[in-house]
């Protein structure tokens, strides 16, 4: 097998596709206040305290009201929304009201005053705790402060069945319904 000399970049692929909340929302309509991104660049940086990071463009529109609230929802998308989600993506919310123009319903977080999106199958609510500028994009570093996902995805022991939640992934500028279970963790090396 031969390999062809690719042009550098970035690789890494699938990633999630992700939508991000950012602003103040406590009651209907304020909405209007707040505005969603989709990211592809997120991803977990530390399991004690449990933290991600996301990257955004300081020209987006959600740039500066991520800055100054220092907080945001990560809420992982999933088939019946993907085209929204790339949607979403493609339109400014400074032409748009993007909560309105989506049809996705804002809810109120648990801790932190961006909104939850229903639709989305878990959210995770996030406090700012670094931004590092590096290029084109500045990273967010956050700590996750909750957790909510659909109640359909908890099985009978309380275990988080996420494979029902029926996530897409961004792979190199197309989407993707994750695919077949191959194992779980550890399933190589178990005694049969």
């Amino acid at each position: 097998m031969s390999k062809e000399l690719f042009k550098p970049g970035n690789m890494l692929y699938p990633v999630p596709a992700a939508l991000v909340s950012v602003g103040k929302y406590e009651k209907e309509g304020d909405e209007k206040d707040c505005n969603m991104l989709t990211i592809a660049w997120t991803g977990t940086v530390c399991s004690d305290p449990a933290m991600l990071y996301i990257s955004v463009r300081p020209s987006r529109f959600s740039y500066h009201i991520l800055k100054e609230t220092g907080e945001f929802v990560l809420n992982l998308t999933n088939r019946k929304i993907a085209a929204v989600t790339d949607m979403l993506g493609v339109k400014s919310g400074k032409d748009h009201n993007k909560f309105a123009l989506s049809g996705l319903t804002p809810e109120k977080a648990h801790v932190v005053k961006a909104p939850l999106v229903k639709e989305a199958p878990v959210n995770i609510e996030c406090k700012v705790k670094d931004i590092i500028p590096l290029g084109s994009h500045d990273m967010f570093l956050a700590e996750v402060v909750s957790v909510s996902v659909d109640k359909d995805l908890l099985d009978e022991k309380g275990r988080l069945a996420l494979e029902k939640a029926d996530l897409i992934a961004y792979s190199h500028g197309q989407y993707f319904a994750l695919g077949d279970l191959l194992g779980s963790f550890g399933w190589s090396v178990r005694k049969k």
